[in-house]
């Protein structure tokens, strides 16, 4: 929605409790029972097992991720940083394919529920890709046209290097949305940015510029198998042909470089041992680790 779009929501809005001063009364209950919704609700079935918890700077880097709020969109979820005007993180699940990917649109857009109201033209000259962190291709193969193009808000952007963004990280994407979807079914996905105690910017605008990207693959337990996951972290000099198994990690070492609590919601003992091990061989990482970039 665009802010004239919502100036045209707002002003009515205005008018009507000016003239009806009883309306104040309803407002603070229809709001109570929104969020109480949005949480308790909305936001809950669009992650799993717990919306990731925003603790703390990492220790070891001091960088404060300051204001940031959830958006929620058709296809993915994500928690926004005013401050280093980056997604902390990004989920979404990954499930059959349901729609044809439509055209890219021409551009990217201000977020008009962002402060920071980063746009299209930050990113221009800078050296750096707008990084999708939920996936063009995905969404809309799996959410539809309108849910795709949700995918182009610059909350949803994030500075990567081209030879990141077009090789390496394009590559496990591509598998994700293909081989793995076949292979397990549905799954969840939870990605963003790593920073360093102090991220350069991008000229003009503030952007923080991360010095790596995470990205946590969870497929929920079922009646035969319990949860497996699977996690990476991409440095912004990824080499463009590398093995994808080299980019192997673990949640808890995501964890402790974001400073972010993830699936919290599991039962301890299990989340503990989930979150310290690698197992791509349950994945079959091993199969489609070499494949070529497709740019």
């Amino acid at each position: 929605m665009r802010q004239s779009a919502l100036t045209q929501i707002i002003r009515p809005l205005l008018n009507l409790l000016i003239k009806n001063p009883k309306f104040l009364i309803i407002v603070p209950l229809v709001g109570g029972l929104w969020y109480g919704y949005e949480v308790m609700v909305a936001r809950p079935a669009m992650t799993y097992m717990g919306v990731p918890q925003v603790n703390a700077a990492p220790p070891q880097t001091g960088i404060m991720t300051g204001f940031s709020h959830i958006l929620r969109n058709q296809g993915y979820m994500l928690e926004y940083s005013e401050t280093l005007k980056n997604p902390l993180w990004v989920t979404y699940k990954v499930g059959k394919k349901k729609y044809s990917s439509g055209k890219r649109p021409s551009g990217f857009s201000r977020d008009w529920r962002s402060i920071a109201s980063i746009g299209h033209d930050d990113y221009t000259g800078s050296g750096y890709d707008r990084g999708h962190m939920a996936p063009n291709y995905v969404i809309a193969s799996r959410y539809g046209r309108s849910a795709q193009l949700e995918t182009f808000l610059m909350t949803n952007i994030t500075p990567q290097k081209p030879n990141l963004n077009q090789k390496s990280w394009q590559r496990l994407e591509e598998v994700i949305a293909n081989d793995f979807s076949e292979w397990q079914g549905e799954f969840w996905v939870v990605t963003g940015p790593i920073f360093d105690g102090q991220p350069k910017t991008l000229k003009n605008s503030g952007v923080k510029i991360p010095k790596a990207f995470y990205k946590i693959l969870i497929k929920p337990t079922t009646p035969e198998r319990p949860a497996t996951a699977l996690a990476f972290v991409f440095p912004q000099n990824a080499k463009a042909n590398a093995s994808l198994m080299s980019f192997v990690s673990t949640i808890d070492e995501i964890e402790a470089q974001t400073g972010i609590d993830f699936f919290s919601e599991l039962e301890d003992d299990f989340e503990d041992r989930l979150e310290s091990r690698k197992t791509p061989e349950a994945w079959r990482l091993q199969e489609v680790a070499n494949r070529p970039s497709r740019y």
